[in-house]
């Protein structure tokens, strides 16, 4: 090779590497909610009577955390194959037939706390509903953060998609819940996965909720993950949107796809906004949608997808002025926990 073609190319590989660098930083270094503050440490498995640690405010002032709730008992799922650590909260109000809902938690963050401050705790404590409240550990992602990229762990039965269904079938059984009442939500990294798993498993989910994520099987690799949280990768047709969520699916499978509302903030750095509107498009086509949002009411901050004369099955939510959060009243007047439940008609 030429000197000048040398040099010229060890040049890019330097621009490379750096931009590279930064996109890595951006995947794995996710902010974390303002609601949540500074991420708190994995709980391990049998440490649930340790004293919570304090929290950290963004401005490195340390101030309590809220007090811990009594652990509820945790059943042991079958298999486990993705190593993730299971947490539950069954609220003395859930009775036999409760909705179960699995919140999906974002890089580093705990599952418990993500609970708490999304509002969600709160929630199945006033209707009843079981939690099941999955966990990262930095042995499966240093950043604590699910692996929705890595066919490994979305497949169905594979990695962590196995385990959290495998909990799922395990909560179900101990605490008696509807399993036709099974929902899942998440943000971030968890609602990637969210995508993932309402893609996979259509039989297991009736609903999901996704917020600040990417459609299902929107990469197979760090690099691609990076390049899809960019809001670059080039645009896909509607059907190789919805031939990437069918590859998750079971062979063949020709039953009731799950509701899903998708939430973006048109002001997140971390997840394109663009992403969810792949989402949407992914679901929509999916489930035989027109193309077009129905048009009462006309908002295209709120956008909403069904057929004539049957219930609304895709909405996205876009709020204006919104970062990289999972959105509370506390955070512009909104609650996703509040709207998301109502969507999918357990509120």
């Amino acid at each position: 090779m030429p000197k000048h073609s040398m040099a010229a190319a060890l040049s890019s590989l330097r621009r490379n590497g750096t931009r590279l660098l930064g996109m890595t930083a951006r995947l794995l270094a996710v902010v974390a909610p303002k609601t949540t503050g500074t991420a708190a440490k994995p709980a391990k498995p049998r440490a649930a009577a340790k004293k919570q640690p304090a929290l950290r405010k963004s401005d490195g002032v340390r101030r309590k955390a809220p007090p811990v709730p009594k652990p509820s008992a945790v059943p042991k799922p079958s298999v486990n194959p993705g190593g993730l650590t299971m947490h539950i909260h069954a609220p003395a109000t859930a009775r036999s037939g409760a909705p179960l809902v699995v919140l999906l938690h974002g890089c580093g963050q705990d599952p418990e706390e993500f609970a708490t401050q999304t509002g969600w705790r709160e929630l199945a404590d006033s209707r009843g509903y079981v939690l099941l409240m999955p966990g990262q550990t930095e042995a499966n992602n240093r950043q604590r953060c699910f692996n929705w990229f890595r066919p490994g762990d979305t497949g169905r039965d594979l990695g962590e998609a196995g385990s959290i269904v495998a909990m799922v079938a395990a909560a179900i059984k101990a605490h008696r819940c509807d399993p036709a009442r099974v929902f899942v939500t998440g943000l971030s990294a968890g609602a990637a996965m969210t995508s993932c798993l309402l893609a996979a498993y259509p039989d297991v989910f009736a609903g999901g909720g996704v917020v600040a994520g990417l459609p299902a099987g929107a990469a197979s690799g760090v690099v691609g993950a990076m390049t899809r949280m960019a809001g670059h990768g080039g645009d896909l047709s509607a059907a190789e949107w919805m031939g990437r969520a069918r590859a998750l699916a079971p062979i063949g499978y020709g039953g009731t796809w799950p509701l899903l509302s998708v939430w973006s903030g048109d002001a997140d750095t971390v997840v394109a906004p663009r992403n969810s509107g792949h989402l949407a498009q992914q679901w929509t086509t999916l489930l035989g949608l027109p193309s077009a949002p129905a048009a009462n009411p006309p908002d295209a901050l709120h956008q909403r997808w069904g057929r004539d004369g049957e219930r609304v099955w895709v909405e996205s939510r876009v709020i204006p002025g919104m970062g990289h959060i999972y959105p509370t009243v506390r955070d512009g007047g909104v609650s996703a926990a509040r709207e998301i439940a109502a969507f999918w008609g357990i509120a």
